[in-house]
């Protein structure tokens, strides 16, 4: 089957873009796993469904954008995809995601004592109050 030029340019490019994609993918199973280091059992399960799901997605990214054409060449510009977005955006991206994640769980924090405030004052002022009866 012949494909045009413009058509293997668009080819390339969105397998390009797929190994960008796996690549965001691995940082962010990165960041969920964390740096401790669960058991071989578990870590196997992990990495399944990692890849899993990974190939599921990049499967469909490029049903839709490619048709499904695969070749030696695809799976050539999904490694160099990956490679490229490991060795140049990689280390921003998690810098960002650590940032993201610390902002957030502040906001949760300081939202979760704004809220529980009046009911933690309530329960203290009922210990007191019993406090004193005793």
């Amino acid at each position: 089957m012949m494909i045009s030029l413009i058509g293997q340019v668009e080819l390339i490019t969105f397998s390009l873009l797929a190994g960008i994609i796996t690549g965001v993918f691995f940082d962010i199973y990165r960041l969920i796993r964390g740096l401790q280091n669960p058991n071989k059992v578990l870590t196997i399960i992990q990495d399944l469904l990692f890849w899993t799901l990974t190939s599921i997605v990049v499967f469909i990214f490029l049903m839709y954008t490619n048709k499904g054409y695969i070749n030696f060449y695809v799976y050539v510009s999904l490694i160099i995809g990956v490679y490229l977005y490991l060795k140049l955006l990689s280390r921003a991206f998690i810098k960002v995601q650590y940032r993201s994640l610390k902002f957030n769980g502040k906001v949760f924090r300081v939202s979760r004592n704004v809220i529980l405030y009046p009911f933690n004052l309530l329960v203290y002022k009922l210990k007191i109050k019993k406090k004193d009866k005793l």
